[in-house]
């Protein structure tokens, strides 16, 4: 029997996931995680406290900036879409990159807000979420 530290490092095989298809549903939510971290939380500002990441930083360059960090949004989204998330938790993610990708096109103010809104960090735990539920036990069929 494994121990429950064991199964607290490993979510998919903690939830009876013993299979190909957990371990590669394990893979790409560590991946999102640590994406998501790196593009909304990665450094602390000095003085302020507030964590940004590289989102809010590439999203000040004019224009293109908002289009190049999209595209992990996208990516995420795609791997859901893979793994066979709910329809339900892929639109949910959509409509947080798209208010991203829109509010954060909007000079100045669409920089603050990407700092605030952190949308990767919200679609990996709703992908985290919906995966990771009991529904995700269920046989799966890929895409």
């Amino acid at each position: 029997m494994r121990k429950p530290e064991e199964l607290a490092a490993d979510p998919a095989r903690a939830h009876g996931m013993d299979s190909p298809r957990s371990d590669a549903i394990s893979r790409d939510l560590d991946r999102m995680d640590r994406i998501a971290r790196l593009m909304d939380a990665q450094f602390r500002l000095p003085v302020v406290g507030t964590r940004i990441g590289l989102d809010g930083l590439i999203g000040l360059v004019p224009g293109i900036g908002d289009a190049i960090v999209f595209v992990p949004s996208a990516w995420m989204i795609h791997r859901g879409w893979r793994h066979g998330a709910r329809k339900q938790t892929l639109a949910l993610m959509v409509k947080n990159s798209g208010i991203d990708l829109l509010i954060g096109a909007i000079p100045l103010v669409g920089d603050i807000f990407d700092i605030g809104f952190k949308a990767n960090l919200r679609n990996a735990a709703l992908l985290r979420g919906d995966l990771m539920s009991e529904r995700a036990q269920k046989v799966w069929t890929p895409r």
